[in-house]
């Protein structure tokens, strides 16, 4: 059987999505059952990357990612087709990121890793999710095949396309063990913080791209509340670049006067992300709707509990780890922030359990799901 991955995310995007393919793939080449396998990206690979990339890897390099993505995409012209660079003969084309390119494979799988461009429009910039409302629901027509990220993701997607029935598959992420550990090397811990300006304070850590859907304006105002209510020491560390429609969450850092106590460190280097949960008290991640939720097993893989919604995929990866709050309000994240930062039991036995929770979630348990969805697209 011919299997072309489109791995273009797991190219571009450093954050969730890009770690997940990359995982996924990495150990797929570990228990390959006996595909011929190589690999799809979207527009050129510059060196150092193909160094690091161990299938096959086919490219348009004539054409940029971007003008694919017009012509595919934006004109939804069938060329040029993906069997033009693989010899034609594909019995599998698996598109990992929300869109189906032009391709003759006999079977097509399509990943959708969340929907949120419509559960929370407005969250989304304007253009992209006009974007994302012409090409994802196109792209579920023209698949064969759908996995989804989690059991509510999949939920979603069912609500809204009923004929998925029996077409449809949860291929959950996970965590690299040996990497998402507890680390207790005390200089370790400390380079950590002083590399990303962390001062001596205990600190709650948020970690994602800055942009509406992750909540951080509400999150600040709890933050806020919590210091007045009980006093917190704490700082408020928020890990991440800059995405899209991020003024509000600096806007309400100048109107609470929080820039002593709230820091944006900007990129975490993934070497360093052990160390920075290990170091915060807590992890915070009210956000208003995910796919999956990586950084929560993250977390929790490395031993710090977790203070989450109870929205979404949000407690499939949660478990019994993390501290469920309301993302919508404000009062009730703050006291979730009060409670996880005055008591530390409580810290104690999330953590414990959410290591226990973590631990089933492995690369090799992701795959085995990948490859039963393979063979259910295949049959």
């Amino acid at each position: 059987m011919k299997l072309v991955i489109d791995y273009t995310p797991a190219v571009r995007q450093t954050a969730g999505i890009g770690r997940i393919i990359r995982g996924q793939i990495e150990t797929l080449l570990q228990n390959n059952p006996g595909y011929e396998l190589s690999l799809f990206v979207s527009g050129t690979v510059a060196a150092n990357q193909q160094a690091n990339i161990p299938l096959p890897l086919h490219t348009f390099p004539a054409i940029s990612e971007r003008n694919l993505t017009r012509i595919w995409h934006r004109l939804n012209l069938p060329f040029p087709r993906i069997e033009w660079l693989t010899g034609g003969g594909i019995d599998l084309f698996h598109a990992t990121d929300f869109v189906l390119a032009p391709v003759s494979a006999k079977k097509k799988l399509l990943t959708v890793h969340d929907l949120a461009f419509l559960r929370y429009p407005e969250a989304a910039m304007p253009s992209l999710r006009q974007y994302l409302n012409v090409v994802v629901p196109r792209s579920i027509r023209r698949a064969d095949h759908l996995i989804a990220d989690s059991r509510h993701t999949a939920q979603d997607l069912q609500e809204l396309w009923p004929d998925l029935t029996g077409r449809l598959c949860v291929v959950q992420g996970a965590v690299d063990h040996s990497f998402f550990r507890r680390v207790m090397n005390a200089q370790q811990l400390q380079a950590t913080r002083q590399k990303y300006g962390i001062d001596e304070r205990p600190f709650l850590l948020g970690l994602s791209t800055l942009q509406p859907r992750k909540n951080f304006p509400r999150l600040l105002r709890a933050f806020h509340a919590a210091q007045q209510e009980a006093c917190l020491p704490h700082q408020l560390v928020i890990g991440g670049k800059k995405g899209w429609l991020f003024e509000e969450i600096f806007a309400v850092v100048q109107e609470l006067e929080l820039e002593r106590d709230v820091l944006f460190p900007g990129f975490i280097a993934d070497v360093d992300l052990p160390a920075l949960y290990s170091a915060a008290e807590f992890f915070v991640y009210p956000s208003l709707y995910e796919g999956f939720g990586l950084p929560i097993l993250e977390s929790l893989a490395c031993g710090t509990a977790v203070l989450t919604a109870d929205n979404s995929c949000l407690p499939e990866a949660g478990g019994a780890g993390a501290l469920y709050v309301d993302a919508e309000s404000v009062e009730n994240i703050a006291d979730g922030i009060v409670q996880l930062a005055t008591q530390s039991g409580l810290r104690t036995q999330l953590a414990a359990a959410g290591t226990a929770h973590a631990r089933a979630f492995t690369w090799q348990r992701s795959v085995r799901q990948l490859l039963d969805a393979y063979e259910q697209a295949l049959a």
